[in-house]
């Protein structure tokens, strides 16, 4: 365990997490990880999450360092006023590799995948995540109306409710969001829970149109994309070299 000391000598809080995985989890960190801050960014994650040794494994075969720098998850501004911690909570982008979905499928043969498939997902998910309900009913003015899954965020204790769509994002998404989020708070939301958040999980998306539409959301929502493959390491690495290089540029500038 000693070298993996050195390479962080200086550093007591990593250090403090190298202490706390098992030296196959930090021998994977190290052999797997090219740079100093894709080894802290899994150490913190590996910690957080409790992971197993192939649970860990899984997040840094599906790049989530890379995706999580090059592309940040975007959230409405109610969602950053009422949860500051949303940011480390969800992805911009959730790897549903494990699902085994044809390139064309439906969005009931989605759902019916990650219902199967739940531990799995709530893995992807995060640790906090508990699974409430699918096809969950709500009724306002004499109908019904069903939100595609249901869960509860422990850390952020409010219901969240996940809308999947099997195509790109469409603005008119998030007025849908709304209404089953306020229709969640008035008729399901108990006293000492914090308002609903919604998460709009599509096949794809434009981050321009994401960015406009969530700057004018009055709903706490973030909008993701889903993928049924591992993401290509060396494009993404490329993307997250060109992004180190322009903010390397833009600090020499400013």
């Amino acid at each position: 365990m000693r070298q993996f000391y050195i390479v962080y000598q200086g550093d007591r809080k990593v250090s403090t997490l190298l202490r706390q995985l098992t030296w196959s989890h930090n021998l994977l960190i190290i052999s797997k990880c090219k740079i100093r801050e894709e080894r802290e960014f899994y150490l913190r994650l590996a910690v957080k999450e409790n992971y197993s040794f192939r649970q860990l494994e899984r997040q840094i075969d599906s790049c989530l360092f890379e995706r999580a720098v090059t592309s940040p998850v975007k959230v409405s501004s109610l969602m950053s006023q009422l949860y500051p911690p949303a940011l480390e909570v969800f992805k911009d982008s959730y790897i549903l590799d494990f699902l085994n979905l044809p390139e064309s499928h439906s969005e009931e043969e989605l759902q019916k995948g990650l219902v199967r498939n739940l531990r799995k997902f709530l893995l992807e998910l995060g640790r906090d995540f508990c699974f409430v309900s699918e096809e969950y009913r709500l009724q306002i003015g004499g109908k019904d109306f069903f939100i595609d899954l249901l869960f509860f965020h422990r850390g952020l204790s409010c219901l969240v409710a996940f809308e999947l769509k099997i195509d790109d994002f469409k603005p008119e998404y998030l007025g849908k969001l709304a209404f089953y989020l306020k229709a969640l708070d008035k008729n399901d939301r108990k006293e000492n829970e914090n308002p609903s958040v919604g998460v709009l999980l599509c096949k794809s998306k434009d981050s321009e149109i994401v960015e406009f539409s969530l700057s004018s959301s009055l709903a706490p929502a973030l909008v993701a994309e889903y993928q049924t493959k591992l993401p290509d390491k060396k494009l993404l690495e490329s993307k997250l070299h060109e992004f180190y290089e322009l903010n390397k540029l833009e600090g020499d500038i400013l």
